[in-house]
């Protein structure tokens, strides 16, 4: 799929969750690879807009703009909205330990925030949505996977009723995100210290993917994306226990046992939604369902459906990560030191 420049040059885009690991690393490849009219930072947190200006120095001549504001907040959404083409919905409520302890409050954020999102892109004429999603959405076995799900629904399904406006939503579903905030390789760097980790079960295995590359998928999606699609990238998967002797060589491993909501293996794709798939070089898509199909789906021509039955799990993958491009992927990100 190629990417076209005027999908985003001279467009007015806006990040919610902007303020992110996954936002500022969007923003940085939005504003060094185009010319956006303007990139919009949706977020909560003040701090945390402060540290992004500073972090985006040097793109202050760049037309950037931070919207204080709460996917929760419906008037706050219209107003940021107005003017907008493109919406790259990343705030969510994602650590599994907080969802199950407070299970409202994540539903409020990551449920109905999506539909306040749905609402405010069609009434305000945004071209184009795309949400941002989680492996913990697919067969979930936690709240926030659950939510998760719900989200990827409301979004695969608000074209059904765009009425007479053009809105386009889809949908982009990868792994673990090496160097993301809060995830499990700065946890292990931090811990490495200590001289001894913390191993859940040494069989478990996940999806990775750096920041760098989610963005650049991600972009690529947007570009191609005609509404209803869910797009998985094609990503390698490692052992948690393989990942842990390469960034702790010598660091004794603690089993501690699989904790409540989590699975052993990640899976991004099941068989149920194998009977919609399409198979690309890169990535996959799962086509829209078919009320959702007001579309051109030429971007759809030369993949290849999949088998039915066939499931990408983080076990069964015919990708996996040497420790040669785990720290390739580290350095991109600048988490070697």
């Amino acid at each position: 799929m190629a990417i076209h420049s005027d999908a985003f040059d001279n467009a007015n885009i806006l990040i919610t969750g902007g303020t992110g690991s996954f936002g500022r690393k969007f923003a940085k490849q939005i504003l060094t690879t185009f010319k956006p009219r303007r990139v919009i930072i949706f977020s909560r947190d003040e701090v945390k807009q402060q540290e992004m200006r500073e972090d985006l120095l040097d793109f202050s001549s760049r037309p950037m703009r931070y919207f204080i504001g709460d996917v929760r907040d419906r008037e706050r959404l219209y107003r940021a909205f107005r003017g907008v083409d493109i919406v790259i919905h990343a705030a969510a409520l994602k650590q599994v330990p907080t969802a199950e302890y407070n299970p409202l409050e994540v539903i409020k954020t990551n449920i109905l925030g999506a539909s306040n999102i749905i609402d405010a892109a069609i009434d305000c004429g945004v071209k184009k949505v795309i949400a941002l999603s989680s492996d913990k959405a697919v067969s979930p076995a936690n709240l926030y996977g659950a939510t998760k799900l719900c989200a990827d629904k409301l979004f695969v399904s608000a074209g059904v009723y765009t009425g007479p406006k053009d809105t386009r939503f889809s949908v982009v579903r990868y792994g673990n995100v090496i160097g993301s905030r809060g995830s499990f390789v700065p946890l292990l760097i931090k811990q490495c210290p200590k001289g001894k980790i913390p191993i859940t079960d040494e069989r478990m295995t996940r999806f990775w993917i750096s920041l760098k590359q989610a963005a650049q998928f991600v972009v690529m999606c947007i570009d191609g994306m005609q509404g209803g699609e869910i797009f998985i990238p094609k990503i390698p998967s490692m052992r948690i226990v393989d990942l842990a002797r390469a960034l702790a060589p010598g660091c004794q491993h603690e089993i501690v046992g699989i904790r409540p909501g989590e699975k052993l293996h990640e899976v991004l794709l099941t068989q149920e939604e194998s009977r919609l798939t399409l198979e690309f070089e890169s990535y996959y898509v799962i086509k829209p369902p078919p009320l959702n199909s007001r579309w051109n789906a030429d971007h759809l021509n030369g993949g290849t459906p999949v088998k039915e039955g066939f499931q990408y799990s983080s076990d069964n993958n015919p990708a996996w990560l040497s420790e040669a491009q785990l720290f390739q992927m580290m350095a991109e990100e600048d988490l070697l030191h």
